[in-house]
């Protein structure tokens, strides 16, 4: 009889369970999570706050101070950025002003925090952990979900409040389920080979302020759902992982720097769901289909307030499309590196202003495919025409060409000259984009 009600009181809970995973599930707009509870709602809310608060309404005002460092950059002066006034003595390879920001130093691995000052672009308000402590991961395993180990990444990125996370050592980490970051983090890599895969990728959702720089990502695969802990006080049932390297969900103030990504499961990088304030630069994307998806959705219209900057990038060698796609936002695509595609490297639909300026795009061989954009989405060209798609000192090769839509800009229309990369000319891309993907720095030696 004790039995029988045993088994009664466990059929009910996990009724409980399900009935909300069931309802929720059918929400595409609340991404892998199973059951939307309370908690969740209000991070929720939260979220949409900060992303509203670092919505820039004048988005194109933001160009000229980027055109100002490339330019310092190009013609190989020594200062970093504005913030950092002193002169570094002595040769320094990196070759465009973020990197020159922080990678002339030989004392990085003392001042890693330095590196919070030199994003550009949109996400050029992000700080990532560096009002925290340092969190040095020791232990590469991930075993339990609900109540990680000490010394994990995972135990490290749900601690609550800053934290600047780096690796004692080289490691590669198999996520047995997806990591789910809290605001006010970054994950290091530098210093260490770092490797995210053969599990399950990185999600940023309902969060703000999170930098991710220095390490690889690469083979990851969708997993099942279950109980995962995503901060010190919650535990969330989430349902199957899309297998993206990185989703951003919901999020502000993001910036992913010197990664190397390649062969995930969905999208190497995917920014939904009204994401906003976020640099993607000085990465390395190869051997993968959909490369980038900004905006998952045509009729989620609370992407309009989507502003990302994609800077200093090589799109390399295996990719086919989505370099990226885009919807209804702001994208700012500036002295990026395409020397592959094998459908379209930039397309988009729902009316995204798209703004390349100073990439190299090289065509391959196919005649077919010597078209840099795609507005291939049932869209009638009387309505894409109005889109504002403009190619600005792009240096096209191997027949490439860019299709351009919409009203020429004047100037730099209503963003702030700190929001938008100034861009070099195309024929200096190869040098700007000479170090993209991870580094390989040495403790003692400028990286």
């Amino acid at each position: 009889m004790v039995s029988m009600k045993f088994s009664l009181v466990l059929f009910m809970c996990s009724f409980c369970v399900i009935l909300p995973c069931l309802k929720a599930g059918t929400d595409s707009e609340k991404g892998t999570i199973a059951v939307f509870d309370p908690v969740l709602q209000e991070r929720e809310k939260r979220a949409e706050i900060a992303a509203l608060k670092a919505y820039q309404p004048d988005p194109e005002s933001v160009t000229d101070e980027l055109i100002k460092d490339v330019e310092t950059s190009i013609e190989g002066s020594n200062t970093t950025r504005r913030h950092l006034a002193k002169k570094i003595k002595g040769d320094c390879t990196a070759t465009n002003p973020i990197d020159r920001c922080w990678r002339c130093n030989p004392d990085w691995a003392k001042n890693r925090k330095q590196l919070a000052n030199c994003v550009l672009g949109f996400g050029r308000r992000t700080r990532g952990g560096k009002r925290g402590p340092i969190y040095v991961v020791h232990d590469s395993s991930d075993n339990d979900m609900a109540n990680p180990k000490p010394g994990t990444l995972r135990h490290a990125v749900i601690q609550t409040g800053p934290l600047w996370i780096i690796f004692k050592h080289s490691m590669t980490i198999k996520l047995n389920k997806e990591l789910i970051m809290t605001s006010h983090k970054t994950i290091d890599g530098r210093g260490a080979n770092v490797h995210i895969a053969h599990g399950a990728g990185i999600t940023i959702q309902f969060v703000e302020n999170v930098i991710i720089h220095g390490i690889h990502i690469h083979d990851i695969v969708s997993v099942g759902g279950g109980l995962i802990r995503d901060s010190l006080d919650h535990i969330g049932l989430r349902g199957q992982s899309d297998g993206d390297g990185i989703t951003v969900f919901g999020s502000s103030h993001i910036w992913l720097d010197h990664l190397s990504m390649w062969n995930c499961y969905d999208g190497l990088t995917d920014v939904v769901q009204g994401s906003t304030a976020i640099t993607i630069s000085n990465c390395h994307f190869t051997r993968h289909n959909d490369v980038m998806l900004f905006g998952a959705n045509d009729l989620y219209e609370r992407d309009q307030i989507m502003q990302i900057t994609v800077a200093f990038n090589h799109f390399g060698k295996g990719l086919i499309q989505r370099m990226p796609r885009c919807r209804f936002g702001f994208f700012h695509v500036v002295n990026n590196d395409y020397t592959h595609w094998q459908m379209y490297a930039i397309g988009g639909s729902s009316h995204p202003t798209i703004i390349s300026q100073g990439n190299r795009y090289v065509a391959p061989p196919d005649p077919k495919l010597k078209e840099i954009t795609s507005r291939a989405y049932s869209t009638p060209e009387a309505v894409w025409k109005t889109w504002q798609w403009r190619s600005e000192g792009d240096l096209m090769e191997n027949g490439a060409y860019f299709r351009e839509s919409g009203e020429p800009r004047k100037g730099r229309g209503y963003f702030s000259r700190f929001d938008v990369i100034n861009a070099k000319p195309g024929s200096f891309v190869s040098r700007l984009t000479r170090f993209a993907g991870t580094l390989g720095c040495r403790v003692g030696k400028a990286c």
